[in-house]
């Protein structure tokens, strides 16, 4: 918990001084999808306000954002803790993710399409992989989703997708072999971006929806085993 909180308190110059709740929750936000808090971990508000410099009032505001967003839980008498996902909670993120994404592609207009952001993403899970950074590649193939979506040009979409990807990263904090959880999607992603290139939209929605489908698979099995169907551990991992 230290090295978090000291993490925490390099974070502070970011508040300015117009501190705010939800510059407090952006932060603890980002804190929670980069693994800073792994799902379970109990957060102190004295640690974290005083590491943050921001008053007890603001931070409690801040946790009920995130516990609105999905992110934290308050257990009564126990304190507010990163939430651990049961099985459900991801098999409904990525119905929202298939709702979403496969969405924005088919309501693309006429190409060319503005690819800059999403090749980049593309490029940054290569390099990751040559490097052997498996959880540097988990990330880039978030970005890549989330740059996916911005295609859409609509800050509500960027805003609610924003939320579920930070949910999913919880899921993935949990897996024990990130490689082979993200490796196979690498060369999908560079396929969905090279059909959109070519202006092939329904292919890329095609592409897309069964990578989430495979997805959806590969995370169900691990994460069954690893926690089990009700955010508990299961047998297995204990």
């Amino acid at each position: 918990m230290a090295e978090q909180l000291t993490g925490l308190a390099d974070d502070r110059a970011l508040l300015g001084r117009t501190s705010t709740a939800e510059r407090v929750s952006d932060i603890l936000r980002s804190r929670i999808a980069e693994g800073y808090f792994p799902p379970g971990t109990r957060l102190s508000e004295d640690s974290i306000g005083g590491a943050l410099g921001v008053s007890r009032n603001t931070l409690r505001e801040a946790f009920r954002l995130l516990t609105h967003e999905r992110l934290l839980v308050h257990e009564l008498n126990r304190g507010v803790f990163v939430r651990v996902l049961t099985v459900d909670d991801v098999e409904d993120i990525y119905r929202t993710r298939r709702l979403v994404e496969c969405a924005v592609v088919r309501g693309l207009g006429e190409p060319p399409y503005a690819l800059d952001r999403l090749a980049s993403a593309v490029a940054e899970g290569e390099r990751a992989a040559v490097e052997n950074d498996w959880k540097g590649l988990g990330t880039a193939n978030i970005h890549f989703h989330r740059e996916l979506v911005a295609l859409a040009e609509s800050d509500r979409t960027d805003e609610l997708m924003r939320s579920v990807f930070a949910e999913l990263r919880l899921a993935f904090h949990v897996v024990d072999d990130p490689r082979r959880l993200h490796e196979p999607y690498l060369a999908r992603n560079r396929q969905i971006l090279q059909a959109l290139e070519t202006g092939a939209k329904d292919e890329a929605e095609r592409l897309l929806a069964v990578y989430l489908d495979d997805s959806l698979a590969r995370v169900v099995e691990v994460y069954r085993r690893r926690v089990g169907e009700d955010g508990q551990p299961s047998a297995a991992s204990a």
